[in-house]
């Protein structure tokens, strides 16, 4: 395991008990025990520009149906990941579609991969992300934690990104008191103004957690998974009109069965269920007005 720092040419949550500032100035709805904060790209952009490098330490995560059917699972394990978080963004298409059909308020939708790609300078050759408020410029130091070198090395020459810390803990990691040392000091002597987890859930919360309870870091970091990867180019993203149909997740299951049919077939359907339950415990379903549709997975 190493560290680098290279110029590349390398239950029911409560709101945030951080400490942190309050994404004040916007609607938080409430769902599957969850406080949403109803944002659209473009003011989750604004926020993230109004925070500086030196800011004190603040996360933000994108749940998922998958995130929501675990967190169900274990309020008691998971909870407190999600509640210290400064802002909780929904990342699923098809979870806000079945809780708008159910008669469930929802927030707006924004995908990690999409604010990953909006935050970061787009690919060279033009597409992708890029050009809003809270944009890096390419000289801008930023963490990554995750992601192998060749993944990164792909990243850096797509985006032309040329400060990039990085540090890849090996599988396990938050189960060893050293490594999980290692990658919480990685973020907090990185020096940089956003740090990009990339670890896969619940590891990156929990890393992103404890950081915010240990006090020390700075700065914002965003809980994103694979959405570097994307951007990357190492792992394609569905078409844009797979996205706006809801179908993302089908995609990734094509492109990767072995790794996530057990997620997609058989643990995410259980969101449907919690949804319906969620519903008759607040009275008889209302339909809602439609949303803006966004990309997210699912």
């Amino acid at each position: 395991m190493s560290t680098t720092a290279t110029s590349s040419s390398s239950a029911s949550v409560s709101p945030s008990e951080t400490g942190a500032e309050a994404a004040a100035g916007h609607r938080r709805v409430r769902l599957l025990g969850l406080d949403f904060d109803d944002l659209d790209l473009p003011g989750v952009l604004r926020l993230l520009a109004s925070r500086p490098k030196d800011a004190p330490f603040a996360y933000v995560v994108t749940p998922n149906a998958d995130h929501l059917v675990r967190l169900a699972r274990d309020p008691a394990g998971l909870g407190a990941l999600y509640a210290g978080a400064w802002l909780r963004l929904l990342d699923s298409r098809v979870v806000a579609r079945t809780a708008r059909l159910l008669g469930l308020a929802t927030p707006a939708v924004v995908p990690g991969s999409d604010l990953t790609a909006a935050l970061l300078p787009p690919p060279r050759g033009g597409g992708g992300g890029g050009g809003g408020a809270g944009t890096v410029a390419p000289g801008e130091r930023v963490a990554v934690l995750g992601m192998d070198r060749a993944a990164l090395a792909a990243l850096a020459a797509r985006t032309g990104l040329r400060a990039i810390a990085h540090h890849d803990p090996p599988i396990g990691f938050e189960q060893d008191p050293a490594r999980l040392e290692a990658a919480l000091r990685f973020v907090e002597e990185s020096g940089a103004r956003l740090s990009f987890l990339a670890v896969g859930s619940p590891r990156q919360e929990l890393v992103a957690r404890r950081l915010a309870e240990r006090g020390r870091a700075r700065g914002t970091a965003l809980c994103i998974g694979a959405s570097l990867l994307f951007v990357a180019g190492t792992e394609r993203r569905a078409p844009g009109p797979v996205q706006r149909a809801g179908l993302e997740w089908a995609w990734r299951l094509a492109q990767d069965p072995r790794r996530l049919a057990r997620r997609y077939l058989r643990d995410d359907p259980a969101i449907l269920r919690l949804l319906w339950r969620e519903a008759r415990g607040r009275g008889r379903p209302q339909p809602q007005a439609h949303r803006k549709k966004s990309g997210a997975i699912f």
